[in-house]
Order: C-alpha cells, then structure tokens, then sequence
C-alpha cells in the first residue's frame, strides 16, 4: 500500500489537474439545469434524447457521474497525502522534555488576579 500511496502522492499535480477539471465540468452542467429540474431544451414533448425531458435525464446523470468521480478523486489524494507513521503520534509527543508552561518576558510567572473589594 506504501508504493501506492507514493506514486500517487509523486503524481498530485496530475490528480489535482484532473480534480479542477471535474470540478469545472460539474459546475457547467449544474449550471445548465433548470431549478425546475428541466433542462435547456425549448423544443416540443418527444422522447428524443435532447428534448426537454431528454436533457434533464442526461445533465441528471452527468451530474451524478461527475459528483461520483469528483467525491472519489477527494478521497484518493487526501488518501495519498497522509502519512502513516505522523499519524499515530500524538502533538504531545513531539513536545520537547524539559519544556514547562509559557512565562511572562520578565521571565516570571504572571501572578494571579487579587479580586477588588466593592466600594461603598
């Protein structure tokens, strides 16, 4: 799995290219929809393939291919992007020993707020 995920992590600009193309070609057919879920179409009520209803049952499927294709290349680069052996190492970990809690600059530490005793 390792070599997999470092050919695909050495061909990202590849995978992006072809990720903002997907995502381009499904922004055009989105747009190319009607909100009433018809097409583009003008013409008469037949069952050809580019007619009103033609229209929007291949826009409706090119716009699922491309959201499908589009949710997978997704998922395969943050797949590819990720390092196993970073991953199981939490952030306190790479904490250096000796280190304690932040100091103010003069180097000590801030003192706690005394509260103020109401005034009559």
């Amino acid at each position: 799995m390792d070599a997999v995920r470092g050919f695909l992590h050495d061909w990202r600009l590849v995978l992006l290219i072809i990720h903002v193309g997907v995502t381009a070609a499904m922004i055009v057919v989105i747009l190319l929809q009607r909100s009433e879920g018809g097409g583009l179409g003008m013409g008469g009520r037949s069952d050809a393939l580019f007619s009103v209803r033609g229209q929007a049952n291949v826009l409706s499927r090119l716009t699922a291919i491309f959201a499908t294709i589009f949710f997978a290349l997704s998922l395969l680069m943050a797949w590819s992007m990720t390092d196993p052996a970073r991953n199981a190492k939490s952030i306190m970990d790479r904490m250096p020993a000796g280190q304690t809690a932040p100091t103010t600059p003069g180097g000590a530490a801030p003192a706690p707020a005394q509260p103020v005793a109401p005034t009559r």
